[in-house]
């Protein structure tokens, strides 16, 4: 038996924008009951003494150390783009001068 109603997912597309077609409302329907079971099942979950986490896993810095190296020339750069001036790539206005 579906606990969510082909009802509630178009007004869930509607509420997203998303277009759906009338088989997609039938295959959604049925995916978010698994999905609403799956959660039904894990509240069931005993989480007493269990501390809250927003990490399952300790975060490590992955970054490296900044180290100077040579990068490339201004002209080997620019001879790849398609339009540049004054050193500089050039890109078209996107936003007047008035705004």
């Amino acid at each position: 038996m579906s606990t969510i109603s082909r009802a509630e997912v178009a007004h869930l597309a509607h509420l997203a924008r998303l277009e759906v077609t009338e088989e997609e409302l039938d295959a959604f329907a049925g995916q978010l009951d698994v999905i609403l079971e799956s959660m039904k099942t894990l509240s069931e979950v005993d989480t007493d003494g269990v501390p809250p986490t927003s990490q399952a896993v300790p975060l490590v810095n992955v970054f490296r150390e900044d180290q100077p190296q040579p990068s490339l020339q201004r002209d080997d750069v620019l001879a790849g783009a398609p339009d540049s001036a004054e050193d500089r790539f050039r890109v078209p206005q996107i936003l007047s001068e008035e705004e």
